[in-house]
């Protein structure tokens, strides 16, 4: 659903949402010349909403007083495209790093791409005052090949009593660099906004983009693109997993887990292309077919036996269960109240799968059953990992038995002018994409959204209580998106 309101209504509308236990899924301004537009997008007990208010000045109500996680949506809404949230409890600067200077704001379509003479940038952090308090201040360049995110610590001892996070050194200008391109064209750039979730973005992508279209991919297509998703999901969750048994020094679960997750990827390069799987989704389908599953075949069972063998060993491992168990905890109430989504959430009680509650094909056509816990720490974490590995190898096997026949690619008319979107349940929970395409088709504008932005600010919650030195293990027992969010 598409409602276009004006403020008043926005602020109305959105309250309203709240009130059915809407969840907000993005946030994102435009310049419409002469004036300007904020959008959002929900999920709605009876699907996606979307709402926009355009905006003769560019003002609106803030709206983070009633969803949270909208707080630093409205503050990147600000830097890049100069519309102000009125009554935010938050109005400091995300993006910008003094990378521009104030005043200036690149979404806007009289902004010339130039080197601006690097502004003054002090971080307004919030201090945490009283007897035995010091900080300590992680990254943002880190020792490991991670991207850079500043992490603040205020703590008393080990005890973390405060962390506040400092984002946005990713920032590429990839929402501006999706104007210049035609809508195929930028179905390659959405693939890249976050490498690990790259079949899942493409996805989204690509479809908003045959709904502007006016197209239905082949069967074939849809059930390749489900194998895909879900061997993204194996691959990360292997990742993961390996790099959890290494942060409590059981570097056998890492070494079993990534030479499994090596092996995958070589499978996947080999029947796909990419190890990775970039550039398999696409417009109106898949970029190659499946010849021969048996590689596919002989890799599922391999992971289906050792997974389940290293679960075992994870779960009776004392040293692992004493670090995992009750560290990072996010009970239930506060991921409701704080927004949290995927992966994390559904450790936390919040059962929420686009796979299953708002399902595509090859989605419809087969059972799933959703992961979850209800602890919301690392133990639980680390358990819905296990569950969903082993759901996505039972589903891989059920596409390629299911596989149609027939072409794996249709090709695209000229899409008509309008807006649409895609979301789509990547691994790491929901990606969500908007496109507006002009009257010549071009892109006007493309909002990209990691699940990140709304899981970010809860990791500062979870590490609360806890000592320093578990800030690696329940990072990663998110593992979130450093380059998805920042864009």
């Amino acid at each position: 659903m598409n409602s276009l309101l004006n403020r008043s209504e926005f602020r109305l509308q959105v309250e309203a949402l709240k009130a059915r236990k809407a969840r907000l899924i993005a946030l994102w301004a435009s310049h419409e010349p002469p004036g300007h537009a904020i959008d959002a997008a929900f999920a709605a007990p009876e699907g996606l909403v979307w709402i926009t208010a355009p905006l003769t000045e560019p003002r609106y109500p803030a709206i983070d007083d009633l969803f949270p996680a909208a707080s630093r949506m409205q503050r990147a809404a600000y830097d890049l495209a100069g519309v102000r949230a009125e009554g935010s409890g938050d109005e400091r600067k995300w993006l910008r790093h003094g990378a521009w200077p104030d005043g200036v704001f690149p979404l806007r379509k009289d902004f010339t791409s130039r080197d601006f003479e690097r502004a003054r940038d002090q971080y307004p952090f919030v201090r945490v005052e009283g007897e035995g308090v010091h900080e300590i201040p992680v990254g943002p360049v880190h020792a490991g090949t991670i991207e850079p995110g500043h992490f603040r610590f205020s703590i008393v001892g080990e005890e973390v009593q405060r962390l506040e996070q400092r984002l946005g050194y990713k920032h590429k200008g990839i929402e501006k660099r999706f104007e210049s391109l035609t809508p195929l064209q930028g179905a390659r750039l959405a693939g890249r906004v976050s490498g690990d979730s790259t079949v899942a973005y493409a996805w989204a992508y690509a479809m908003a983009l045959e709904a502007a279209c006016g197209v239905e991919v082949p069967p074939r297509a849809a059930w390749l693109r489900g194998v895909a998703l879900e061997l993204e999901r194996i691959s990360n969750h292997l990742g993961d997993l390996g790099y959890l048994g290494n942060d409590v020094a059981l570097s056998f679960g890492f070494f079993q887990f990534w030479r499994l997750k090596e092996e995958l990827l070589r499978v996947s390069k080999q029947l796909f292309g990419h190890r990775y799987l970039m550039d398999f989704v696409v417009p109106g389908g898949v970029a190659a077919d499946l010849a021969d599953a048996a590689p596919l075949h002989r890799i599922l069972s391999v992971l289906k036996s050792e997974t389940a063998t290293l679960r075992g060993i994870y779960e009776e491992h004392a040293g692992a269960q004493d670090r995992f168990i009750m560290a990072g905890q996010v009970l239930p109430a506060l991921a409701e109240r704080l927004g949290m989504t995927g992966l994390p959430a559904r450790a936390s009680g919040q059962a929420f799968d686009l796979r299953v509650d708002h399902a595509v094909p090859p989605y419809t056509a087969v059972s799933l059953r959703k992961a979850g816990h209800t602890r919301g720490d690392v133990a639980a974490r680390v358990s819905v990992r296990f569950d969903e590995l082993a759901e996505s190898l039972r589903l891989v096997g059920e596409f390629l038995a299911g596989l149609p026949s027939g072409p794996a690619r249709s090709e695209l008319p000229a899409p008509r002018a309008g807006r649409t979107c895609g979301w789509v349940e990547s691994w790491r929970g929901e990606v969500f994409i908007a496109l507006d395409i002009d009257a010549d088709g071009r892109l006007r504008r493309v909002h990209a959204h990691d699940p990140s932005w709304q899981n970010w600010p809860l990791l500062e919650r979870a590490v609360l209580g806890n000592i320093v030195p578990d800030f690696p293990l329940i990072n990663k027992s998110f593992n979130l998106s450093y380059s998805g969010q920042d864009l």
